[in-house]
Parts: C-alpha cells; structure tokens; sequence
C-alpha cells in the first residue's frame, strides 16, 4: 500500500470503521507491548521531539477558539501569494502571525 501524503482527519467512527474493515496501519499489538523505557527511547530519537522542552507541558495554555470575524481586508499582494504557496490553511497561519504579534505586543507593554 503507497503513503498517503498530507494530513488526513477521521472521527472516532471512521477510525473504528477502518480498523473494523483491516484498514489500519497500526500495530497495536506491538504498540501496546511497549515498556515505559522503550517509549521514552522512542521519543528521545524522534527528530519531531527534538528540542522540546522536558517541562513543555508546564508552559502549556489551555485555551478555547475564538469565534472569527468574516471581514474585507487589503493585503500587498506579494505577501498574500507568499502566504498562498505555502499550502492549504494559509489564512490560518496569516490569523497565527497576526496573533503571535498581538501577544507579543501585548507582552511587551505589560
């Protein structure tokens, strides 16, 4: 079976559908097998990890989504293709940027 590409969402259901059906590609059995060691080990060596703080957890805020606003807003053009070439969700990350700029912000004159 070829890799998917991209990120793909599935509800519990469909998750339990799949399973159901032989679909997944998971070997619980193995996964489940696993000591506490040889998880941590796991973790230590995956390049997705690297870097991440011990106590991330500590420094983690738990938050609920704000409602957005549907508005009519003018950008140069050059940073809306930038923003477009990156992929899907590029609207997403122009409301990540503007609002890692207004905590900032936020921070600095607190």
């Amino acid at each position: 079976m070829e890799k998917e590409k991209g990120i793909r969402r599935f509800s519990e259901t469909e998750l339990e559908e799949r399973r159901a059906r032989g679909e997944s590609r998971t070997d619980l059995a193995r996964v489940q097998a696993k000591t506490a060691e040889e998880l941590e080990r796991d973790i230590a060596s995956d390049s997705d990890f690297s870097g991440v703080p011990e106590d991330w957890h500590k420094r983690a805020e738990a938050v609920m989504p704000t409602p957005k606003k549907l508005l009519s807003l003018r950008l140069d053009s050059d940073v809306v293709d930038w923003f477009k070439k990156q992929g899907p969700g590029y609207q997403t990350r122009i409301n990540a940027v503007l609002r890692a700029f207004v905590q900032q912000t936020a921070r600095r004159r607190a």
